[in-house]
C-alpha cells in the first residue's frame, strides 16, 4: 500500500515523503530578489518532499507580480542560491518554477512600459483577470490585464531560449530541477487553447501538433540544457483561471501531450486541477487515461486532502501529492498530516506582499518534533 509517508525516488533524487509543496506566489520580493527572508520561509517547510518554489520569472517580460523573484540576473541567482542552501540544510529538495505570464500582466511590469505578449492579441477578460501591477499613481494592487500583442513567430525561439537560460540558472543557483509553467492561463496554456491562439502560422491553432508546438519546443531547450531528469512541467487541463474558457480539443490537447511528455522521460508531469474537492476540475476517469499516457511521476495538485490522496496513490493514478494553500500557515503540513493533527487557516489578506506576518510568523504545531527542537 502506497503512503503520503513513504520515500520516493524520483529520477535518482530520493523524497523523504511524497508531499509536495506546491508553489504558490507571495509577492514578498521588494527589489525582485529572493533574500533572507525567502530563504527562512523555505527552510521552514522543507518538510515535504519536494518544494516547488513560487514562480519565478524567466525575463522582465514574463513578469506579471509586482515583488516577485526572477532569475534572468546574476544578483537573483546569487539571492535564490541562499534559498536552495536552507532547503538542502534542512534535507529538503527544491525545483524552480519558471515562468513566463504572457497575456497576464501590466505595462507597468513590462520592460519600457510596452504591451505584454500572447499568442494572440486577444485580452484575458473575466472578472479575476488581473495583474499585481503598478496603477497610474505607482500603488501596487491587482488591476486589469493589459492588452497583448501577439508573440511574432520569430520571436518565439527567443522566448524558448529564455527558459533555457533560466533553466540553467536555476541549476547554477543550487535547485535540483525546474518545473516548466504550462498551467493557470499563463504563456503556454494561451497557445494550448483555440480560443485564445487565433494565430495561422506553425504555432496556430488549426491542429493539435501546431497548438502543442512551443510547449514542446521549450520542453526539449530545457531538457538540453540541463537533463531531462531535473524537468518537470506543470498542466491544468479544464482549467478557467484567467479567462481560458473550456473547448472541445481538452482531452485530445492533453492526453497528446501526455503522450509527446512520456517520450521525453521528464522527472515528473503536474497535474493542477482548478476545483474543489467537491467537485473537481479533472475527472478520474481523465486522470486514468492521461496515466496510461504519461506513465512516468505523476504530481497531482488542488482538489486534494489527505483522504483522496492517499486513495489516488493507492490507486496508483498519482505518485504524489501536492499542496498549496495548506503549507500557508502550516510550516509543518507533512508532520500534520502523519499524526493527524489539526491544520491553521492561514489569513488571505496576507497572502499577497507585505513582510514576515502572514509569511515567515506561522508557528509548528506545538508538540511536533520540530517545536521541542527550536
Amino acid at each position: 500500500m502506497k503512503s503520503l509517508f513513504e520515500t520516493y525516488d524520483m529520477k535518482g533524487q530520493k523524497l523523504q515523503n511524497r508531499i509536495v509543496m506546491a508553489p504558490m506566489t507571495r509577492a514578498r520580493a521588494k527589489d525582485g530578489i529572493a533574500d533572507a527572508e525567502t530563504a527562512l520561509y523555505y527552510r521552514q517547510r522543507a518538510g515535504a518532499g519536494l518544494i516547488i518554489s513560487e514562480g519565478t520569472p524567466i525575463s522582465q517580460e514574463g513578469t506579471g507580480f509586482a515583488f516577485i523573484p526572477g532569475i534572468w540576473s546574476e544578483d537573483q541567482v546569487r539571492g535564490w542560491q541562499g534559498v536552495t542552501e536552507a532547503v538542502h540544510e534542512q534535507g529538503g529538495k527544491i525545483f524552480a518554477q519558471i515562468w513566463h505570464v504572457g497575456r497576464m500582466s501590466h505595462t507597468s511590469l513590462q520592460p519600457g512600459g510596452g504591451q505584454p505578449v500572447g499568442a494572440s492579441a486577444r485580452p484575458a477578460r473575466d472578472a479575476n483577470s488581473k495583474a499585481f501591477a503598478f496603477d497610474d499613481n505607482g500603488v501596487a494592487g491587482f488591476v486589469d490585464a493589459g492588452v497583448p500583442r501577439p508573440l511574432e513567430t520569430e520571436d518565439v525561439a527567443r522566448v524558448v531560449e529564455d527558459y533555457a537560460r533560466a533553466a540553467f540558472n536555476a541549476v547554477a543557483s543550487g535547485f535540483d530541477g525546474v518545473e516548466i509553467h504550462g498551467a493557470n492561463g499563463y504563456l503556454l496554456e494561451q497557445f494550448l487553447n483555440p480560443h485564445v491562439n487565433d494565430r495561422t502560422d506553425r504555432y496556430g491553432a488549426g491542429n493539435v501538433e501546431d497548438r502543442t508546438r512551443f510547449v514542446l519546443e521549450v520542453v526539449d531547450a530545457v531538457v538540453a540544457r540541463i537533463g531531462a531528469d531535473k524537468v518537470g512541467i506543470r498542466l491544468s487541463p479544464f482549467g478557467k483561471l484567467f479567462d481560458m474558457p473550456h473547448h472541445p480539443l481538452i482531452e485530445e490537447t492533453y492526453l497528446h501531450l501526455a503522450q509527446a511528455l512520456a517520450a521525453r522521460s521528464l522527472a515528473y508531469v503536474h497535474l493542477k486541477d482548478q476545483g474543489p474537492v467537491a467537485t473537481p476540475a479533472i475527472s478520474e476517469a481523465f486522470l486514468q487515461s492521461f496515466r496510461e499516457a504519461y506513465p512516468g511521476t505523476l504530481i497531482l495538485a488542488g482538489a486534494l486532502d489527505k483522504e483522496r490522496a492517499e486513495r489516488f496513490l493507492h490507486a496508483g493514478l498519482i505518485d504524489l501529492a501536492a499542496f498549496g494553500q495548506p503549507f500557508i500557515a502550516n510550516p509543518d503540513l507533512a508532520e500534520r498530516l502523519r499524526r493527524d493533527l489539526p491544520l491553521a487557516k492561514p489569513n488571505r489578506e496576507t497572502y499577497y506582499g507585505g513582510g514576515a506576518h502572514g509569511y515567515t510568523d506561522y508557528p509548528v504545531y506545538q508538540d511536533s518534533p520540530e517545536a521541542k527542537a527550536a
